[in-house]
């Protein structure tokens, strides 16, 4: 019988120590303290961070959006991409080795893995032993850590979305809705399943990042590298003994880089697809420098230049700043400051002018014509806000509804308003006219004006 499909064999990353190492926990700590803690942060009486899907309003501390500033939303993912494309042209896939949340739940997965099960050897040991009570008792102790940290995540998520406070009192009162209960579950079954168990498949078969990487690097980009040159051939030896002597060069091919590998590549055939950049590889190579008593940096963070022309690290950071790097800040910097300034500059209500489809134009008592707008304010302050309304653009104009309006913090408040005209001060058609929904005190006076344009009609 031939089979057609080739099991992908199970990998047991090895602990490693050293300066990378290091770096990916600081970020593991950054990223869990940012996305556990924002939902518990307080701004005033509600929730720092809050996306109200149901009132289409989002809370960022400060701020209130409303759909009308998805141009913030553009903004912000633009200067996610470029950023990207910066670090990727600078330093390969940081992104992938030490932030993305698939490298971070499995780092965190697997050191749970560690702890209940023990090292590398233990662990290989411990899957190929027959069932028995330790076993019983390790795995399923391991699968409760994991599934507990994944409904914390999915909880977590959906309080992003849901104040996570009555959230936390509806799971305990079961009465939680329905698509609550969904994401909650459908967030942790996915952490559950894509750091316990697919790990590297994720990174190696799903993720595009891997596949159109090669595109963002160039000659230029400080990948994580093999010195073959130094290295090769590679070959067992005595401590003691002069790998010169031997023919041998600085690699004792002790397969270590392999072993710590997350995704169980090895880093001496070259730059590979599934490298996620995370310098575990240059790390445990150091290390075993160190043992031996040869130099450090056999494995290690340059570019293909630097390897081609013997750079020292000056040089090759000197390098690094080229004009795609440059052309990439430069457009960062642009953006970033469009994004602040649009944002210091933003006025602390909106306002749409919708027709009445209904009664487009009308005559009324008085021998006037009528048209009937509905006005939507959108209060995006925390405290209340009074405004006075007044349309201009055509001679003897005149609004028949109350003028003056107050809208809730943070509310939206849809107004009907009737503009009035004398039937013979203006020929027939669509003219313009122009709404003044002026923010005011209570004695007053006018804190900013706003202005939307809009059409009155003259029926033949």
């Amino acid at each position: 019988m031939v089979s057609l499909y080739a099991a992908t064999p199970k990998l047991y990353p090895r602990t490693v120590q050293g300066v990378f190492a290091k770096w990916r926990w600081i970020m593991v700590w950054i990223t869990q303290l940012v996305f556990y803690g924002l939902p518990w942060l307080e701004w005033g009486q509600r929730q720092a961070v809050l996306f109200d899907l149901g009132a289409r309003r989002f809370y960022v501390f400060g701020l209130v959006l409303y759909p009308q500033d998805f141009i913030y939303l553009t903004a912000i993912l633009v200067i996610a991409a470029f950023s990207l494309f910066l670090f990727t042209a600078v330093a390969g896939r940081l992104w992938c080795g030490y932030a993305c949340p698939q490298t971070v739940y499995s780092e965190i997965f697997m050191w749970v893995e560690r702890k209940v099960e023990g090292d590398r050897s233990a662990r290989i040991r411990l899957d190929d032993a027959y069932l028995s009570t330790e076993k019983l008792f390790k795995k399923g102790y391991k699968h409760i850590v994991w599934l507990s940290i994944a409904m914390w995540t999915g909880f977590t998520f959906v309080g992003y979305f849901t104040p996570i406070k009555e959230l936390g009192l509806e799971f305990f009162l079961g009465n939680m809705s329905s698509w609550e209960v969904f994401w909650v579950f459908f967030y942790a079954l996915a952490t559950y399943g894509n750091a316990g168990f697919m790990r590297e498949q994720v990174c190696k078969y799903m993720c595009p990042y891997a596949r159109f990487q090669s595109a963002m690097f160039d000659k230029d980009t400080l990948i994580v590298t093999y010195d073959s040159e130094r290295g090769e051939p590679r070959g067992g030896r005595s401590q003691k003994t002069d790998p010169g002597s031997l023919g041998l060069g600085s690699c004792v091919d002790c397969s270590l880089c392999v072993q710590v590998c997350p995704t169980g590549i090895d880093i001496r055939q070259g730059l590979q697809y599934e490298c996620i950049g995370c310098g575990a590889c240059a790390d445990v190579c150091d290390s075993v420098m160190d043992k031996v008593g040869y130099p450090r940096g056999l494995v290690k963070y340059t570019t293909e230049h630097a390897m081609k022309n013997g750079w020292t690290r000056q040089q090759t950071l000197r390098h690094v700043l080229r004009p795609r790097v440059i052309l990439y800040i430069g457009i960062l910097v642009v953006v970033v400051a469009a994004l602040l300034t649009s944002l210091g500059l933003r006025k602390t209500y909106k306002v749409d002018v919708v027709r009445d489809r209904s009664a487009l134009a009308r005559m009324v008592a008085g021998g006037k014509i009528e048209n009937v707008y509905r006005l939507q304010i959108m209060n995006a302050a925390e405290t209340p806000l009074h405004f006075q309304l007044s349309a201009q653009g055509l001679p003897d104009l005149v609004m028949a509804t109350e003028n003056h309006v107050r809208v809730a913090p943070t509310e939206s408040l849809w107004v009907s308003v009737r503009l009035q005209l004398p039937y013979d001060a203006m020929p027939a058609g669509s003219h313009p006219i122009v709404f003044h929904i002026a923010s005011v005190q209570e004695g007053g006076q006018v804190l900013s004006d706003l202005q939307e344009k809009s059409v009155f009609l003259v029926p033949r």
